[in-house]
């Protein structure tokens, strides 16, 4: 177990209960989209925030960003560390069904998984000349051309991130968990390997 002094947000009790197996912290459920209505609970994580930081862990489904775009509306970036699962297709044990985009939530992520993540949320981002900028992103063809999204979602594979992630978010989660080394390892291999197939499937 990890002791982690941020209080991690996550949707769900199930979320709650699964991240309490290998984390020491404050967790808080949002109870899903209650948030919104729920101003006791904003109020704690705005409190929570300025005193600690928080990690954000939602699912990576579009209510997963809906719910993580709205705590971010009202706590200051300074005081958010994002850390975002990967898109992995599967079903919670406990439900008789997949989700409705089929991905598993942080409840069904393996521990192993979810403890390098939020590990990697305490990582130093990389500086100065280390960093990739935007527009070396954009001439690698992440950015602005016909199949750059295609290449984000190859890009995002690799790497272990969801695909729904802005080139912004992508290009500073890039920044802070790989090194260039092993960005252009990745890029290489997307474009010299996987580029045709890009092009044909989207």
């Amino acid at each position: 177990m990890i002791k982690i002094n941020s209080a991690v947000i996550v949707e769900g009790n199930y979320d709650k209960i699964r991240l309490s197996k290998i984390v020491d912290a404050n967790i808080i459920a949002t109870g899903g989209f209650r948030i919104f209505r729920d101003e006791k609970m904003r109020l704690l994580i705005r409190t929570l925030a300025k005193k600690t930081g928080i990690i954000i862990l939602t699912d990576s489904d579009r209510a997963g960003f809906v719910i993580r775009n709205h705590i971010k509306s009202f706590v200051s970036e300074g005081e958010i560390k994002n850390v975002y699962i990967p898109d992995i297709r599967g079903k919670e044990r406990r439900k008789d069904k997949p989700s409705k985009e089929g991905l598993l939530g942080v409840e069904g992520m393996p521990c192993d998984l979810l403890f390098d993540l939020l590990m990697q949320a305490d990582k130093e981002e990389i500086k100065g000349a280390q960093e990739i900028s935007y527009t070396e992103f954009y001439s690698d063809g992440y950015a602005g051309g016909k199949n750059s999204r295609a290449m984000r979602n190859m890009l995002c594979c690799e790497i272990g991130l969801p695909e729904r992630l802005s080139c912004k978010e992508l290009l500073r989660l890039i920044n802070s968990l790989i090194s260039r080394e092993e960005y252009l390892e990745i890029s290489s291999r997307i474009k010299s390997g996987n580029e045709k197939k890009i092009i044909k499937n989207y």
